[in-house]
């Protein structure tokens, strides 16, 4: 049986002058607009939302070809993106002006089978690339057309620089890019130029001149960076798992560190995989730029990294911007995320943010309703100027590991404050203690792993002493502690070897049934949109997976030890030299159960994520003086402490 989402009484009417004039986002309720008049088409609110009225299956659509100003193929010409568009007939039989809700992805013509760089450094066997198809192009279901356009709204796939039928070169989140992105926008409203497939130029007559964009991944990273622009008209936008500094992407703490599951990517390999535009050959100069300048041996902050960083931008951002990220994502780590959220805070910009257990994907599917209900009025509200409260709502949803959802009104919660933990040695050395008091002993040292052991493997009989990693742990927690935030290490230790790198894993220890970030079908279907053939308008319901193991990684963090004084500046490390080192993990929303314990580990390579030096750095670690910093909630000390 079909369901649609309905609302309460107290119908309104927009007609299509009054849609057209709401192009500011502090536009007035529609409750001053009349009754339509016979035969005029409009768009109905009810309960604070628009309805569905329209037709999908009536729709009309056109493709335009939109001039940027960008020449990233550098052929003395200026780029064009092309845009598909899909609006109610009324549009264009009887002058109805209607926002649009536009998709930006290079993922639309498919991705190219691109070779990864080598990561193992000084093995001979590791120059051979490995072939590694990465199923970027794996869209979340699309929903849009379905349930948004009955609604009153256009919606809109661009094919970002050269991909698709876009021209240029794809560029990986470079000005170039950000370009592009914006130039829909400002097609949409009638500043810049676009041709119909034949040539002939066309407007977007049919345009409010507002606009809302939303996607996943890269498709969320393009929203960032049009946002960033301060781009007129771009009104919301909704970034799910969204980059907001490339650097974070593929770097971290001043090293090369992969995103997780593509070991060996890059900015110049994502180019290639992305370029599908005709002739891509064209690309093969810019591309190779990229490669020269992006720097896999130190791994340090410059210029190609700053060119493809927004956070400094976000004083710009005049859009709306609901923010969603997985707890468990570690393809687009989700400090990309929390430090959007941050600088947007800082700059006053209206905001919500949503964290679920889910990993590198959209809560869309097992939260249907209510991801439904506040995209929706996200985008009524900012894009119709229909007073429906959502930015009065908690801006915070989170996610716990149960599948229950908590609200606040930040985060971290409020409440939230940092506890320093010591790396104590332990009776016998190994393992050690974590404790509110530091207790000073011999300093400890491990011999580094290369590419010989995971981090799962390292972490794994944490009561016994290893060669490879040095482990920290609390003893049963009394009560249950909650990490909220962004932990940190402050360490002081040396290194003798090859290896630069110093990671630090947040373990929770003890036997429990845990979200993996995976989803599996619930079997129930959900409706939620108009079907037309080969499109029900309907999907499967999903659950979060869970796993029971004796242990889960609740974050990680890296640090290239010769970046200790700043990402963009490597300095030489003395071999046996004891400096002071201090990195953060990714940030994290998680509770350890009463009983478990926490364990800080301590190691050099990660295999799945750092380059991978030969084995043997050693690693000398002071303990007592070296501390983890936890971001704790409302009573974390005190459970802690053993007291509550």
């Amino acid at each position: 049986m079909r369901r649609r989402l309905t609302g309460g009484a107290g119908v309104i009417t927009l007609t299509a002058a009054l849609a057209a004039a709401l192009t500011a986002a502090t536009a007035p309720a529609a409750a001053a607009a009349g009754p339509a008049r016979p035969g005029t088409p409009h768009v109905t609110v009810r309960g604070g939302e628009t309805q569905p009225v329209f037709s999908r299956a009536d729709a009309v659509t056109q493709t335009v070809n939109i001039e940027t100003t960008a020449d990233s193929d550098r052929d003395g010409v200026r780029d064009r993106v092309q845009l598909r568009i899909m609006r109610p007939k009324e549009t264009g039989t009887a002058g109805l002006k209607v926002p649009t809700i536009l998709e930006p992805s290079p993922y639309w013509a498919g991705i190219n089978d691109v070779p990864n760089h080598p990561v193992d450094i000084g093995d001979a066997q590791a120059r051979s690339l490995t072939s590694t198809k990465r199923n970027l192009a794996e869209i979340f279901p699309g929903y849009y057309d379905n349930y948004f356009l009955p609604r009153g709204y256009a919606v809109a796939d661009l094919d970002s620089i050269g991909t698709g039928g876009s021209t240029g070169c794809p560029t990986s989140g470079d000005r170039s890019e950000q370009a592009g992105a914006k130039a829909a926008v400002d097609w949409l409203n009638g500043r810049a130029r676009g041709w119909a497939p034949d040539g002939t130029p066309v407007r977007a007559t049919w345009s409010t001149g507002n606009v809302g964009m939303i996607g996943q991944s890269y498709d969320g990273t393009l929203p960032n960076m049009a946002a960033a622009t301060g781009v007129d008209g771009l009104k919301a936008i909704v970034p799910i798992a969204g980059i907001s500094s490339w650097y974070d992407y593929y770097r971290a703490g001043g090293g090369v560190v992969a995103p997780g599951g593509f070991q060996g990517e890059d900015l110049d390999v994502l180019a290639k995989a992305v370029l599908t535009r005709r002739n891509p050959e064209v690309c093969a100069k810019v591309i190779d730029g990229i490669e020269a300048a992006q720097d896999r041996e130190t791994g340090d902050y410059s210029k190609v990294w700053a060119e493809r960083d927004y956070v400094g931008q976000a004083r710009d951002v005049r859009a709306a911007v609901m923010v969603v990220h997985g707890l468990n994502d570690w393809n687009v780590k989700i400090k990309n995320s929390v430090q959007w959220w941050n600088a947007l805070k800082k700059a006053g910009v209206p905001r919500k943010l949503w964290l679920h257990q889910g990993n590198h994907s959209t809560p869309f599917r097992w939260r249907v309703e209510e991801w439904l209900r506040q995209t929706l009025h996200w985008f009524d509200r900012y894009l119709y100027g229909i007073r429906n409260g959502i930015e009065k709502e908690p801006k915070v949803d989170v996610q716990h590991a149960d599948g229950s959802w908590e609200t606040a009104k930040d985060w971290p919660v409020p409440g939230t404050r940092t506890v320093p933990l010591s790396l104590n040695a332990g009776a016998s050395g190994q393992p050690g203690t974590l404790g509110l008091r530091p207790r000073h002993g011999a300093a400890q040292s491990f011999a580094d792993a290369g590419k010989t052991r995971t981090a799962e493997q390292l972490l794994a009989n944490e009561d016994q002493a290893d060669p490879n990693r040095l482990a920290y742990l609390t003893g049963p927690l009394p009560e249950a502690v909650r990490v909220d935030g962004v932990p940190s290490m402050s360490v002081r230790a040396s290194l003798d070897g090859r290896s630069p790198y110093l990671t630090a894993l947040l373990v929770d220890y003890g036997t429990d049934a845990r979200p993996t970030g995976a989803r599996v079908n619930t079997g129930q279907e959900v409706c939620y949109g108009e079907s037309v053939p080969g499109d029900s308008g309907c999907t499967t319901r999903q659950e979060l997976a869970t796993e029971t193991a004796p242990y889960k990684i609740i974050t990680r963090g890296w640090l290239d030890a010769r970046n200790r004084h700043g990402f963009s500046r490597t300095e030489p490390i003395k071999p046996g030299r004891t400096y002071a080192f201090r990195w953060d993990f990714e940030p994290t929303d998680y509770v350890v159960k009463a009983g478990h314990r926490l364990g800080v580990i301590v190691l050099s390579t990660d295999y799945d994520y750092t380059l991978r030096y030969p084995a043997g750095t050693e690693v000398t670690v002071q303990p007592g003086v070296s501390r983890v910093l936890l971001p704790l909630a409302r009573g974390g000390r005190e459970a802690l402490n053993g007291r509550h």
